[in-house]
């Protein structure tokens, strides 16, 4: 038997990772003592807020990059069903939390919206075929359509095919049960759950500054009471640091191996956004088109309907941007500031080896709104100058890491978890598509730092994420079953 001991867990950050980890682990122990601190005044401000990500709700049906083509020429979807079963994990988890009262009004967060994606040219045409080809049979992604007749996808994008010239081939292919994810929202009514669990606080405008391992093992956190301007000290068993962008830096703070031979590559956002109801109505949709040659994931053009708090809006985008914050509210010194002796030749390594990518951001920034709205003309031939508007996102910090496999000064792209030997710091480190994928990734934490209690826990997760254990890839059954009654219960039947 576990010695059920009350343990005190401190969580940093008020983004969707913490209060998605916070909030599955007060129904598994709630018992447990529960602080969390967030250095802004409310939480969602950096990359969880909806104005600072696409809310695309990644469920591998539309992002061209999780299905890759291989040197034989055949599609491998391996990726999308993965990503797509994540996806699924976390819709379980929001379910559960609407049903028990715990979150309320699922459609202030999540609301049904077709995901399609669009190429243009015969090489892409005939790589979308194949893809829905490889994809279409399989139960998790049934009802995906694909047409190349111009007619067929002035019905399914009218904004995007409208001035189209004549000539050169495009193709989509298209599945109508896609959603848009507020997930600012949803974090937002993630912490107030945490809040008012009777064994939690969530303090705001609290920033963690230090840490220190005492001899029993627990740790000792100072942080700064922005509000007062005093130092305060807290106490507990484990620590998960979900951060965002400041999850590196707080990461070598704890001094734990892991943390060295680590550094973080800062990404700024920028979209352009169209608040004209007129051009908004036309487009219904999000679609994700294929990313340039020779350029990273998060270069994926994309044209989003996005609802947020009541609003219609398109956003099309990312345009990327280097720069040394790390957070979009963070400081200029952020990026020298996480330079020390333990990854210095990592970092130096990175910026070697990954010279296109730099070059590319460069790039980027020197854009003027006329080389970006061409850029939007690819995808939308009639768009005019004055319905778009540029938006600057949040920051996307790229873990860079030393890898047998890559050798030094690998960029990680993707969700990276990162636990001391010890097991009582916990770090997530990187991004897309860690909102999407947060409960699975939350149970990756429980599983990995948290072995001893599994046994004891798994009625309770289970209860929560009905799959857990099981394979939605697998079990075709279950994954049906499953995704009708969270399609019930989000209110997206």
């Amino acid at each position: 038997m576990v010695n059920k001991k009350s343990k005190d867990v401190i969580l940093i950050g008020a983004g969707v990772l913490s209060t998605t980890f916070g909030s599955l682990l007060k129904n598994i122990e709630p018992g447990w003592n529960i602080k969390l601190f967030e250095r802004m005044d409310k939480p969602a401000i950096e990359s969880s807020n909806e104005k600072n990500n696409a809310g695309t709700g990644h469920a591998a049906l539309c992002e061209l990059n999780y299905t890759v083509e291989q040197q034989d020429g055949s599609i491998d979807i391996e990726k999308a069903k993965e990503i797509n079963e994540q996806f699924e994990e976390s819709r379980q988890f929001w379910s559960y939390l609407v049903k028990n009262g715990e979150i309320e009004n699922p459609g202030e967060f999540i609301r049904p919206l077709p995901h399609m994606s669009f190429v243009q040219g015969a090489d892409n045409v005939d790589f979308l075929k194949r893809r829905y080809e490889a994809m279409h049979p399989l139960d998790m992604f049934e009802g995906m359509e694909y047409s190349e007749d111009p007619d067929v996808l002035a019905e399914w994008m009218p904004l995007m095919m409208e001035g189209r010239p004549p000539g050169i081939p495009v193709a989509a292919s298209r599945i109508d049960y896609g959603t848009d994810v507020n997930f600012g929202e949803l974090t937002r009514k993630l912490a107030k759950n945490i809040s008012e669990h009777d064994k939690a606080e969530v303090h705001y405008k609290h920033e963690v500054l230090d840490f220190k391992q005492l001899e029993d093992s627990r740790w000792e956190v100072k942080v700064l009471n922005i509000r007062e301007g005093k130092i305060e000290y807290h106490t507990a068993d484990y620590i998960f640091i979900g951060a965002g962008g400041n999850a590196i830096p707080l990461l070598q703070k704890t001094g734990i191996p892991e943390s060295r031979q680590l550094g973080g590559f800062p990404i700024s956002g920028a979209f352009l956004v169209c608040n004209n109801p007129e051009v908004v109505s036309m487009h219904g949709a999000k679609v994700y088109g294929k990313e340039p040659p020779n350029t990273p994931p998060m270069t994926v053009p994309h044209l989003d309907r996005r609802y947020i708090q009541g609003e219609e809006s398109l956003l099309f985008g990312p345009f990327a941007a280097i720069g040394p914050k790390f957070l979009k509210n963070g400081s200029n010194l952020d990026l020298f500031k996480s330079i020390n002796p333990s990854n210095v030749l990592t970092m130096l390594s990175a910026g070697v080896k990954n010279m296109p990518l730099v070059k590319y951001s460069i790039q980027q920034v020197m854009m003027r709104k006329e080389d970006r709205m061409e850029e939007l003309r690819k995808f939308v031939p009639d768009a005019k100058d004055e319905d778009w508007d540029l938006l600057v996102a949040g920051k996307r910090v790229q873990v860079i890491k030393d890898t047998k496999e890559y050798g030094k000064g690998f960029i990680q792209f993707g969700t990276e978890a990162v636990n001391s030997e010890d097991r009582t710091v916990m770090a997530l480190l990187g991004e897309s598509p860690g909102a999407s994928t947060s409960v699975s990734v939350a149970l990756e934490v429980l599983e990995n730092n948290f072995p001893q209690y599994m046994e004891e826990w798994s009625p309770k997760i289970k209860e929560m994420i009905p799959s857990f254990g099981e394979s939605l890839i697998e079990d075709s059954e279950l994954m049906k079953k499953i995704r009708k009654e969270t399609s019930r219960e989000l209110g997206l039947e």
